[in-house]
């Protein structure tokens, strides 16, 4: 697809047309299908997460992680960041209700934006996560790439309390970056977990703290419609703490701070 239909139209139809299954993404951990529909005469692709496949977890309430994509979204959309793609809620499908985004083509020419290279061969200008060894004990660091986008993925993250921010949950299209995979996300307790630390403790870059305080008085409203009570209470003190701190948190020593795998 060349080119994206109007996004009422997308929507409106991610939301209601019907969904022709093309199969299920196997190294999901919950049920992920691929799906076409159409839009406006155009053949649009699109995942369909039914809340009927997620896995249970014993620290997310059942059939919850849908609605946490749609909170993360609702959120991202109110900050105007749009890193996101569009996500909507499906009252039916084949496997019954369920979130349902558009799917982001991977471009073969977009640029890895988090790497595992030689502690010698990291870029100018990256930023280092952690090091370690490889499977042959030989050194190696987990790095990522000192970009705009991507730092608004880090603040973003840090609002949502990502629980799973793995280097595959970052796509490019050639043209920008995409943020997915959010159904671990809005936890009451801190469960950060992420493989963008290279910013940690940095401050957050001033348009995006300017979005921050902006929207911290409407931000409960966005996530009513998906989280609970206490959920969107702890996550308007992180707002909070967030724009009056003006720097992305330090991990949590507490709980581990690098998803595994992280591609």
């Amino acid at each position: 697809m060349s080119r994206l239909p109007p996004e009422p139209d997308l929507l409106a139809a991610l939301a209601t047309a019907d969904l022709e299954i093309e199969g299920r993404l196997r190294g999901a951990s919950n049920a992920t299908l691929r799906c076409t529909l159409d839009v406006a005469g155009e053949k649009v692709r699109c995942v369909y997460k039914p809340v009927a496949g997620e896995r249970p977890l014993w620290d997310f309430a059942e059939g919850t992680l849908s609605n946490r994509e749609l909170a993360t979204a609702a959120v991202d959309r109110l900050l105007g960041w749009h890193l996101v793609p569009p996500t909507v809620w499906r009252t039916d499908g084949p496997a019954g209700p369920g979130m349902c985004q558009l799917w982001i083509e991977e471009s073969e020419h977009g640029q890895a934006v988090v790497d595992v290279v030689r502690p010698d061969q990291v870029p100018e200008h990256w930023h280092v996560v952690l090091h370690a060894e490889d499977e042959g004990g030989r050194p190696v660091a987990l790095v990522h790439a000192d970009d705009a986008q991507l730092h608004a993925i880090a603040v973003l993250d840090a609002l949502v309390n990502n629980a799973d921010r793995k280097a595959g949950h970052i796509l490019s299209d050639g043209n920008r970056l995409w943020a997915i995979d959010h159904g671990v996300t809005f936890n009451a307790d801190d469960k950060l977990r992420t493989v963008l630390w290279g910013w940690a403790g940095h401050p957050i870059a001033e348009p995006l703290l300017s979005d921050l305080g902006r929207v911290e008085p409407d931000i409960a409203e966005a996530m009513a419609p998906w989280l609970t009570a206490e959920e969107i209470t702890i996550t308007q003190a992180r707002i909070a703490t967030l724009a009056h701190e003006g720097s992305l948190p330090l991990p949590n020593e507490r709980w581990p701070s690098i998803p595994w795998p992280v591609f």
